[in-house]
């Protein structure tokens, strides 16, 4: 099988199946060994601030290990290596994570911040409703790329072994790359890494949601609020989320007890929202992994 009929039977498979609680409950999720062998680095090397260098060699080993893995994988033929991309994808996972936020909403103020704080790293006890539901329609923007098209576009360029390094990178890039006294020189290698990565993903995934929603005319007004966007790659999706639901995301919110003032990406969306924008969010997650999977049909069937 190429690697794109690969991709598109896992696609499918990950779309079908989500996380399988009954699996995971007995096995440890790859996503949960990956997180370890982060962990056991950090343990290792992370010692007296650390430094730039040793985040780097722990960075190498990781990778090295993850490429290794995704090499020995790839041998074992097409149905283990479609098991295996479906299961390092989240397109399901993600969409429901995001729905249980809204519904948590319909529920009561309380359910929908404990709902969102299982998705974002911002301090949700004070959130109104349309800060809940800004912080899951931004978190579903983000994992689309992060999730769900990132490891789709490094498997199309290099199988299992280009998907295991990104989802390796991406991993230490979430647990060791923040700027605190701790990590702030032992992670810089993993951040830059990470934003080289999701450079082409980030903004694919705001391709995928702009042309199919009819907001791909208005990609002057989404790349100038990407720009702003205190990450490099995340405003991309978040902007055209942004425009394709009318909704004005991000701007200010407390980090650790913190308000801090970022910029607003749509500003002349709507900021009074509710479940019914995280409904439709979600309606545009399904519809860019759609036109994605007929782009990767298209390259199974032509390729």
């Amino acid at each position: 099988m190429s690697t794109a009929t690969i991709l598109f039977f896992a696609m499918l498979l990950d779309a079908a199946m989500g996380e399988p609680k009954w699996l995971w409950n007995r096995v440890p999720h790859p996503a949960v060994l990956m997180g370890r062998a982060v962990g056991y680095m950090d343990r290792s090397l992370n010692r007296d601030r650390g430094s730039i260098l040793l985040g780097a060699l722990a960075l190498a080993v990781l990778i090295t290990g993850a490429y290794l893995l995704g090499l020995g994988l790839s041998q074992l033929g097409g149905i283990v290596q479609i098991i295996v991309t479906a299961i390092l994808l989240a397109q399901r996972s993600l969409t429901q994570h995001v729905g249980a936020v809204a519904d948590g909403l319909r529920v009561s103020l309380g359910e929908g911040r404990r709902a969102v704080a299982m998705i974002v790293s911002r301090d949700t006890d004070a959130m109104d409703p349309s800060a809940v539901s800004r912080s899951a329609i931004e978190s579903a923007a983000e994992n689309l790329s992060d999730g769900v098209i990132a490891p789709a576009f490094w498997f199309l360029v290099g199988g299992l072994p280009a998907l295991m390094v990104y989802k390796i990178i991406n991993t230490a890039d979430s647990m060791i790359a923040y700027r605190t006294p701790q990590y702030e020189r032992f992670g810089k290698a993993a951040a830059y890494a990470d934003d080289a990565m999701n450079l082409i993903p980030a903004r694919l995934t705001c391709f995928l949601i702009a042309l199919p929603s009819g907001v791909i005319r208005k990609m002057a007004d989404i790349a100038r609020d990407a720009n702003r966007h205190r990450s490099p790659n995340a405003g991309w999706p978040e902007a055209a989320m942004s425009r394709a639901i009318n909704v004005a995301l991000a701007g200010p919110r407390a980090y650790d007890g913190k308000m801090q003032d970022f910029a607003w990406v749509g500003p002349e969306g709507a900021r009074t929202i509710g479940p019914p924008a995280i409904d439709a969010a979600i309606r545009q997650l399904w519809q860019a992994w759609g036109f994605m999977l007929g782009l990767v049909f298209l390259l199974a069937l032509f390729g």
